[in-house]
């Protein structure tokens, strides 16, 4: 892959892409942008470039022919054509210019998409092309609602190398429904380097580097940071969404796939220590349910664990009015983030994330066309200077009509970032549990009775529905086989 991205730098020029993720225009309200009137700041029209000049390389697709012409019909609830302004994505330009094509954009809502999708393949409405959702696999797949992309997508290209491992997670039955072609929305703890330093903590960033960053260093930090309370003073170690991010920081799933069969892990020695931790935040009172979207801005809780979203958010709110360099960026910031720490008796550190992919729809004739645009975004999320251009254009501080800052990013947040989105760097896991169905995960009326077992297993500790990893998995463990049994036999 690296061979391959030095010999496409003649080729590729600077262009946009999407703030953060730098891997899709998933988000169509995403991107950062400047005002006309904040003329401190650079547009992110300085970081537009001509995407033809990677025409040398998708000459050679053999696909070509078969996507010149095609329009691809896209049922979600964002569009990925431009809007509001924006520029057309990297992978848009490259599909569009390059391979001749289009997008059809079919609207729907977040909640009436898997009910479009069901009428459109039943009713032989065009659709082609449905946004990579959890439940895609098996689920999706035993539904009828997706049909492979082994045909229309040459895994063996160099451009697919750092991802096979990532994709090689999702084969169901010897196939690939699910291709995807970068990491994204990872689970971090963002945290301030001078709250640490104030209670005499090391930086966590630092221990990740030198592969200390553990759940026993982790532990300790948040209780001395919540023993240095002073009188009258409530503190405490964490706040945030992590039940997920500390079941997955053991590299292990609920649902274990041989290729050919799934199998209930939910007995794991390594998921009950997991459990047992969170077990101790709460009989330790170090964790604080209040629902707040960024790290704490009166410096009352050591760690904020939520997706890079909220990053820039929390950026403004501990320091809203950053120095700008004469590059229209910020440099510095006392906040920092890290994935979450790993299982001490481990050396290699999880990842949960999100998947950057596209699902080839049921009956659609069109499987060349997808095929073409995902290997655009691949291309778009994996040569060096897309990923610059990414980069600039992240670095952009997002900035109200009024001049109000309103979130952004430091460079050594972002380069920070996409060393956790490497999965040369950080193993990520999918646990296929969150693709079989309601039962296994859904909220339901989101009770402890009625939503499904991934959310009980993540969640019902942190919520203080039950206190004792023992009794939630012996009450779902039953259950779980059934489900498996389910989706073995189909």
């Amino acid at each position: 892959m690296k061979t391959l991205k030095r010999t496409l730098a003649a080729l590729l020029a600077l262009t946009s892409i999407c703030a953060l993720t730098a891997c899709s225009n998933d988000d169509s309200g995403s991107s950062q942008s400047a005002t006309e009137d904040s003329s401190a700041y650079k547009e992110q029209d300085d970081y537009v470039a001509d995407a033809s000049l990677a025409a040398d390389y998708i000459k050679n697709d053999p696909n070509l022919a078969n996507v010149q012409g095609k329009t691809i019909y896209w049922l979600s609830y964002y569009d990925l054509n431009p809007t509001n302004n924006q520029d057309r994505s990297v992978a848009l330009q490259l599909f569009e210019d390059e391979y001749g094509g289009k997008i059809e954009y079919i609207s729907c809502t977040a909640e009436t998409k898997f009910d479009t999708l069901a009428s459109r393949i039943l009713g032989g409405d065009p659709v082609d092309m449905f946004p990579y959702e959890w439940d895609a696999v098996p689920n999706g797949v035993v539904k009828d609602q997706y049909q492979p992309l082994d045909d229309y997508i040459d895994l063996e290209d160099e451009i697919w190398d750092d991802m096979q491992d990532v994709i090689d997670m999702y084969e169901y039955k010897g196939k690939h429904y699910v291709v995807p072609y970068c990491l994204s929305d990872p689970l971090l703890i963002t945290y301030s380097r001078t709250m640490c330093e104030e209670n005499g903590l090391e930086d966590p960033y630092e221990l990740y580097e030198d592969g200390e960053w553990d759940w026993d260093v982790f532990m300790d930090m948040m209780t001395t940071f919540v023993g240095n309370a002073g009188d009258g003073e409530t503190r405490y170690g964490i706040n945030g969404w992590f039940g997920q991010a500390m079941i997955q920081s053991t590299g292990e799933t609920i649902i274990n796939y041989d290729g050919t069969t799934f199998s209930n892990n939910i007995n794991s020695e390594a998921i009950e220590s997991a459990e047992n931790i969170m077990e101790d935040i709460m009989n330790q009172k170090l964790y604080d349910p209040t629902w707040i979207g960024c790290l704490n801005e009166d410096n009352s809780t050591l760690f904020f664990a939520m997706a890079d979203w909220a990053l820039g958010t929390s950026n403004v709110k501990h320091v809203p009015d950053p120095e700008i360099n004469d590059e229209g960026f910020v440099e510095e910031n006392d906040l920092m983030i890290v994935p979450f720490p790993k299982n001490p008796d481990t050396d290699e550190y999880y990842l949960n994330c999100n998947f950057g992919a596209k699902m080839l729809v049921k009956n659609s004739e069109n499987g060349a066309a997808v095929g073409a645009y995902i290997k655009c975004e691949r291309l778009a999320s994996s040569i060096d200077e897309y990923q610059e251009s990414a980069k600039q254009k992240a670095l952009i501080p997002n900035v109200s009509a009024a001049g109000v800052m309103k979130s952004y990013v430091t460079e050594e947040q972002y380069d920070a970032l996409c060393e956790y989105r490497d999965p040369e760097n950080i193993t990520p896991v999918f646990d296929f549990g969150y693709g079989m169905g309601s039962r296994m995960y859904g909220d339901g009326e989101y009770t402890y009775e009625t939503r499904g077992i991934m959310d009980n297993i993540t969640s019902a500790i942190l919520n203080g529905e039950k206190d004792s990893w023992a009794v939630i998995r012996d009450e779902w463990s039953a259950v779980i086989d059934e489900v498996v049994e389910e989706f073995n036999a189909k």
